[in-house]
């Protein structure tokens, strides 16, 4: 089956062939206004679980609350972090090591009634206290410790207290 048409323009084409060409181009072409039309209906859900429930100046209400909250919340964090630092620099002073040994001062009292106590910083600064107990009273004695060393001599019980307090974990 000729078509006048196209012998006019000279294309000796059968019409048959034409007709099956653009049935298969309109085939192919709703195929693919389906798939576009599934992946716009994707697009819709997922808009509208975005948008539940709200408008879109809501939404930029929300926006903009979330990030004046995290705002606040990095001003927070800040200020934490500026105690913690503090916390850290005050416990540097504070008594951290300790050392204690309990002992006889004289042989004929029984019970380990003495003590010396070391009680140092992080740099090791403090001091240690000597607890003698004997028949007629109790003597404490108090000596300053720098940098791990005292000016003063230090006793055997005392520098067991030291070194412990210095080796403290």
């Amino acid at each position: 089956m000729n078509s006048n048409l196209l012998d006019s323009m000279g294309i000796n084409l059968d019409i048959t062939y034409v007709l099956i060409i653009n049935i298969l181009l309109i085939i192919i072409l709703f195929v693919i206004i389906i798939m576009q039309g599934k992946k716009i209906k994707s697009i819709k859900e997922q808009i509208s679980k975005f948008m539940k429930g709200k408008q879109a100046a809501s939404l930029e209400d929300e926006i903009v609350a979330l990030f004046e909250d995290n705002e606040i919340i990095k001003k927070a964090t800040q200020k934490n972090q500026k105690d913690i630092n503090n916390l850290y620099n005050r416990l540097a002073y504070c008594f951290q090591k300790i050392g204690i040994i309990k002992y006889d001062a004289f042989n004929q009292m029984g019970g380990k009634l003495s003590y010396a106590l070391a009680l140092l910083d992080e740099d090791n600064n403090g001091f240690l206290l000597n607890s003698v107990h004997s028949t007629d009273g109790n003597y404490t004695y108090s000596k300053e410790i720098k940098n791990g060393k005292c000016d003063l001599e230090l006793g055997e019980e005392e520098q067991i207290a030291l070194d412990e307090a210095i080796n403290y974990r």
